[in-house]
């Protein structure tokens, strides 16, 4: 029996309306890593990370819950289960189910990235608490009617702490709050950076000379509705880094079947695996620059002879 999509769905967009998120967080899981980095808060520029890399460790323990659901009887009682989070967040259960060393890599990812943003001279703020989920899953499901409100909060938000300038950290909020906002928001007028472009366009110099081979996995959303192809590839052979290919990369990379984990386990982590096999033949160390990518991928490599990271950290690793 497969999971039911609309009681699903539906608890996710009930958690949007009510709660700002689609998996809410506390306040501690969402802005601790920023802790002691002394960023100030607001400005005419800053590093808005959507609550992504934050938000991942619940999304994996929610999506490991949903596959032991799939083909259970169970599933019949979610309808159920979408009346009971309304009043109260069951929600928030999964993140206190989620990995704590999961947590700890997401927040070093985010301090990568910002100590990479400090070298570049280019000067930024947090948003703290008003750092707000971009809606990414919601609109990928078709909820406009749920998206576009949280949306237009998101930007009244951001005008209301002077932000003119936002740096993304993950290539959905990049494309959302890039591409989409602009077409649903009236007046939305964020310019909108991703880091690694920014890192790219001032070229820090380079500390560290890494000397080794690096298989690159490319983000759907980064190579196909974003352009950036060159960018993760000029930072990489700039710090010694010899990149292997993998068959499908570039525009034409491979998904790694994440986006769909929630309402489709099993055929997720059978995508998954497809591409572990592509990568893998290229070579053991590989590189992801996508936070729903490194997760999944590397849950279809257990057992295998494969490592993946994120690329900021082999990014912090030569210019840090």
């Amino acid at each position: 029996m497969p999971l039911p999509i609309a009681p699903i769905l539906g608890i996710l967009a009930d958690n949007i309306k009510q709660r700002g998120s689609v998996l809410p967080i506390s306040k501690k899981a969402s802005t601790g890593w920023a802790k002691g980095l002394n960023l100030p808060k607001g400005g005419d520029t800053v590093i808005y990370t959507g609550q992504m890399y934050q938000l991942i460790p619940a999304i994996d323990a929610m999506s490991k819950q949903m596959a032991m659901f799939e083909e259970s009887p169970i599933t019949k009682l979610f309808g159920l289960g979408r009346f009971a989070n309304k009043i109260i967040n069951l929600s928030f259960f999964m993140s206190l189910m989620a990995s704590k060393d999961m947590k700890v890599e997401n927040n070093r990812i985010l301090k990568n990235i910002t100590g990479l943003l400090k070298k570049t001279g280019v000067e930024f703020g947090y948003l703290y608490e008003d750092d707000m989920y971009s809606g990414a899953l919601i609109y990928d499901e078709g909820l406009d009617e749920i998206f576009v409100p949280h949306a237009k909060k998101v930007f009244e938000k951001l005008k209301k702490n002077g932000v003119k300038k936002i740096i993304t950290v993950d290539p959905h909020t990049t494309n959302m709050m890039r591409d989409i906002y602009p077409k649903v928001v009236p007046g939305y007028d964020i310019e909108v950076q991703s880091y690694m472009e920014v890192l790219a366009e001032k070229a820090p110099e380079v500390l560290k000379q890494c000397n080794k081979e690096l298989v690159i996995h490319d983000s759907c959303v980064y190579a196909r509705y974003e352009n950036m192809v060159d960018q993760p590839r000029e930072l990489l052979k700039n710090a010694g880094i010899d990149i292997k290919l993998p068959e499908l990369s570039g525009k034409s990379t491979h998904c790694c079947g994440g986006p769909i984990e929630a309402l489709f386990p099993k055929k997720a982590h059978e995508i998954a695996g497809n591409r572990i096999e592509q990568l893998s033949e290229e070579g053991k160390d590989i590189v992801t620059m996508c936070p729903i990518c490194l997760v999944n991928l590397r849950k279809a490599a257990k057992g295998k002879d494969c490592q993946l990271k994120d690329i900021s950290d082999t990014l912090a690793d030569a210019y840090l």
